[in-house]
């Protein structure tokens, strides 16, 4: 086979990394994967708190049952069997100190199941509820029929729906902040939609559901995929900063060098980092192209995940949504993973997405705010005593969703014939999740693979 005389350079150690390293594994290419940090798992990790023996995602990532590509990327690596399914998608919502709803779907064939959620759903009005179905049964017509969604913020697609501010609140806007990480008034209706119709309008209600790990999320697949990486001959390596790609004859890239001195070849390379970590390691000539000039365009956003050890349960819902609040999302670790709940109680989890005007703030501001939004949407949680925290803030968690990134986002061959690029920042028709990571570098892996029957 042409493939198993190619041997491939993968840059970036993440979902898209590794789903790409896997798919050539699988097709008999010698794959080297090389991660500058330390330990694996790009943007997307965990790490094990020393005090209470919690693993700790530096952000709060939560998959669905739609991501189809990621849940058969981690059927073959063999991890599939840590994942928890809540098949029966339930999202409390609390607008203030009891006043609680609650997004429960039936157990109806899909879409019926969501639309039986919509109208048991007391934030909004019995009118609100019906406009939210007509509102999003439009949405659909709308990307069937047109590109107009490509020219809407979600927030001017709210004003093309007719959709009240209070709908837009307690429904709408929640939705759109957790899939896109940005504001309403700039993130792609597009990208908002297409989440919408793979997530929650499909004809499967499995599609809807929450889908957790019940472990870390660098063991969920780090280890896994360097294992089949392995077998296959090929190798895995941390700490290996890469510090420019070297082009050869006829301007295709003929090897890495890295920052130890050390050069790697390959019949072909992918790039799963970053635009801006991408646009480093190219070589002047290359960047000059209009094709990767372009990325200079890219912005992005960011989260800021806080935990918070408290010393009991202040609640017994496992995911609640704060409407009117800074903090959006609070994650009830115990509940989710029932995990050392008797030793160490009360570990939470709070989100804020598109956090760009918290990011200047320091940790002891940031943890008062998520602290007092807590005691506002529960007061019970005020008799509770604060044991530990931990802020984590990523500045650059995901490509922004806005209308001109949509644009800019590239597909993964390039003007240079054996370089790809993987990533969740790449075309995918979705915005930056680990779907769309996923997605990406198996994108890669197949053009790399096609290129060998040229």
């Amino acid at each position: 086979m042409a493939s198993a005389q190619k041997n491939v350079v993968v840059i970036g150690s993440g979902f898209a990394g590794f789903s790409a390293a896997v798919a050539l594994a699988e097709h008999g290419v010698r794959v080297t994967v090389l991660e500058g940090k330390p330990a694996l798992g790009g943007r997307a990790y965990s790490f094990a708190d020393p005090d209470t023996g919690d693993f700790v995602d530096n952000g709060q990532h939560v998959l669905m049952g739609c991501y189809g590509e990621t849940l058969d990327f981690l059927k073959r690596i063999g991890t599939y069997d840590q994942l928890v399914f809540q098949v029966d998608l339930k999202i409390e919502m609390l607008a203030g100190p009891g006043q609680s709803a609650v997004l429960k779907t039936a157990r109806l064939p899909g879409p019926l199941h969501m639309m039986a959620a919509l109208f048991g759903y007391r934030h909004l009005s019995p009118a609100e509820r019906i406009s939210v179905m007509r509102g999003g049964f439009r949405m659909l017509v709308m990307r069937r029929f047109g590109d107009e969604l490509r020219r809407l913020t979600v927030a001017q697609l709210m004003d093309r729906l007719g959709q009240s501010e209070h709908a837009r609140q307690c429904f709408w806007y929640p939705l759109s902040i957790a899939t896109l990480n940005d504001e309403p008034e700039s993130s792609s209706s597009q990208q908002l939609v297409e989440v919408l119709r793979r997530a929650f309008f499909s004809r499967r209600r499995r599609d809807s559901a929450f889908v957790y790990s019940r472990v870390g999320l660098s063991d969920l697949y780090c280890a896994g995929a360097t294992r089949l990486i392995e077998r296959a001959g090929g190798t895995v390596v941390s700490r290996s900063i890469v510090e420019m790609l070297e082009l050869g004859a006829g301007g295709n890239v003929a090897s890495v060098r890295l920052r130890d001195g050390r050069r790697i070849e390959a019949s072909d390379f992918i790039s799963a980092v970053p635009a801006p970590q991408l646009l480093r390691i190219l070589p002047e000539n290359a960047v000059a192209d209009p094709f990767f000039s372009r990325f200079t365009g890219l912005t992005s956003s960011p989260i800021i995940c806080v935990h918070v050890w408290l010393d009991r349960e202040v609640t017994n819902s496992p995911f609640i949504g704060f409407i009117g609040t800074t903090t959006q999302w609070l994650f009830n670790k115990r509940q989710i993973f029932a995990q050392r709940g008797e030793a160490h109680p009360g570990y939470l989890s709070f989100v804020i997405s598109g956090a760009r005007k918290l990011l200047d703030s320091s940790n002891e501001e940031i943890l008062d705010i998520v602290i007092n939004d807590l005691h506002a949407m529960i007061p019970a949680s005020r008799e509770a005593k604060v044991v530990k925290s931990l802020v984590l803030k990523e500045k650059n968690a995901t490509i922004a969703p806005d209308l001109r990134s949509l644009e800019l986002r590239p597909k993964a061959k390039t003007p240079i014939a054996n370089f790809f690029l993987a990533g969740d920042w790449i075309q995918t028709e979705l915005p930056a999740t680990i779907e769309s990571a996923v997605i990406s570098g198996r994108a890669a892996a197949a053009a790399v693979l096609s290129r060998s029957t040229e």
